[in-house]
């Protein structure tokens, strides 16, 4: 037998399985989040690639193999507690149209979901994509790193000059900066949500260290400084999470409170340093004064952004205004119409709250399916091995984190941090159900 024949006898074939395309949806959607255009664009790509891949494996045997029976469920009814609101909330919402489309719209996310878990339903996928989703986070906390070092960002710069090259126009013309001063870095001034991706992102950075204390450290000094310096206030109580529930079992018990003791520190200095870290600090001190004017300027005008959602839920309480008809009721429930918003022109647009952004757009209808798949998701993980909550756990204190009630809350009912919100939380299921 010729060498070559030998070869062919004796070195197989990689074999294609199917899923191991799910990684690379997954990254990508990650990769694009500073262009919520595109991560669009392959969200609904992938959704729809998924729901073909699907159909063509249910033609050939089945389609068990790729997830347990528990991550297919649980998957879906978590996507169901999502969008079953949106739907109720559409019958007679403010902005009939809007809610429609925007429940069918919601469809989208099912398909993707499913995805997101097959690409973590196997150790070796799962290992890719934590260790993609911790490199592309810890690519943007050096990039902004560099740019609190030199004035620019890099990476916005590249993707910048290839708007210019395709389009002859910028990512971030002038008259749309919303967050001047701060460290944004990729995301750019016109998007000022570097602080909290990061914060959501930063367990599975922390992740890449394992139990090396060193690593750890390092690396949470770096999102952390990152964080602080995006200068989002409920960034930085997310990160403070993240870092008291992966810092348990690396550093203990003594060792946490030594970080938290270090964290204010820093915190101090970099207020004491920095103009902006000082004003924002100086705000959040308001709400110790027990004055109503401090304590509003201390919530960047959040209090009257939340007694205008009361006032809608109080309105709507059944099945509430509409998933995004939040800024169509304000007019009708601004306490205070005669004063100038603290955030500008305009009404607010959502509740900025996660509970009550619920409560005003899907009534208490929604916060109960809310509620059902948040006790379906911790009952999960309560009658799980502890080897499937310890190679589930960066996801889980993400999606954590992200939905923790005690802070204000970007729009959950947004396409940008809804589609976040379902990442993390199908990364959850597909690694907590996964077969090994």
């Amino acid at each position: 037998m010729s060498s070559s024949s030998t070869l062919a006898v004796d070195t197989p074939a990689r074999t294609y399985r199917p899923g191991d395309n799910a990684v690379w949806w997954v990254l990508a959607y990650v990769a694009l989040l500073p262009l919520p255009g595109p991560a669009e664009v392959v969200l609904a790509a992938g959704a729809i690639f998924a729901l073909v891949r699907l159909w063509q494996l249910r033609r050939r045997g089945g389609i068990a193999p790729l997830l347990t029976t528990e991550a297919w469920a649980l998957t879906s009814l978590l996507f169901l507690a999502y969008w079953l609101p949106q739907v109720v909330a559409a019958i007679d919402a403010i902005d009939p149209g809007k809610a429609v489309g925007k429940a069918a719209a919601g469809l989208r996310y099912l398909p993707f979901m499913w995805l997101v878990a097959i690409a973590v339903a196997t150790a070796q996928r799962r290992r890719r994509t934590f260790t993609g989703v911790a490199v592309i986070a810890l690519l943007w906390t050096l990039d902004a790193l560099l740019q609190a070092a030199w004035g620019s960002s890099a990476l916005f710069w590249s993707l910048d000059q290839l708007r210019h090259a395709i389009t002859g126009s910028s990512l971030c013309p002038p008259e749309e900066v919303a967050a001047l001063g701060r460290v944004n870095g990729v995301f750019s001034e016109c998007n000022p949500k570097l602080g909290q991706v990061l914060a959501v992102l930063a367990p599975f950075v922390l992740f890449l260290a394992g139990a090396r204390r060193g690593v750890w450290l390092l690396l949470a000094a770096l999102c952390g400084l990152v964080v602080l310096l995006a200068g989002a206030r409920a960034a930085w109580l997310s990160y403070a999470l993240v870092l008291l529930c992966s810092g348990w079992g690396v550093l203990g018990r003594r060792g946490i409170l030594v970080l938290a003791a270090a964290a204010v520190l820093g915190l101090a200095a970099a207020a004491a340093l920095l103009p902006g870290i000082g004003q924002r600090v100086h705000d959040s001190l308001g709400l110790l004064s027990g004055q109503a004017q401090a304590t509003d300027a201390a919530l960047a005008g959040r209090g009257r952004v939340w007694s205008g959602a009361l006032c809608m839920i109080g309105e709507h309480p059944i099945n509430g205004v509409g998933v995004r008809g939040f800024r169509h009721a304000w007019a009708q429930c601004d306490p205070a119409p005669q004063l100038p918003p603290a955030w500008g022109q305009g009404p607010a647009l959502h509740a900025h709250q996660l509970l009550l952004e619920i409560a005003s757009e899907t009534g208490l209808l929604g916060l109960v399916l809310w509620l059902a798949g948040a006790a379906a998701g911790i009952r999960a993980w309560l009658f799980a091995a502890p080897a499937a909550r310890a190679r589930s756990l960066p996801a889980a204190i993400a999606i954590a984190v992200a939905l923790f009630p005690l802070n204000t809350h970007l729009a959950v009912y947004s396409a940008f941090w809804g589609g976040i919100t379902l990442l993390l939380a199908a990364l959850y299921v597909g690694a907590l159900q996964a077969r090994d």
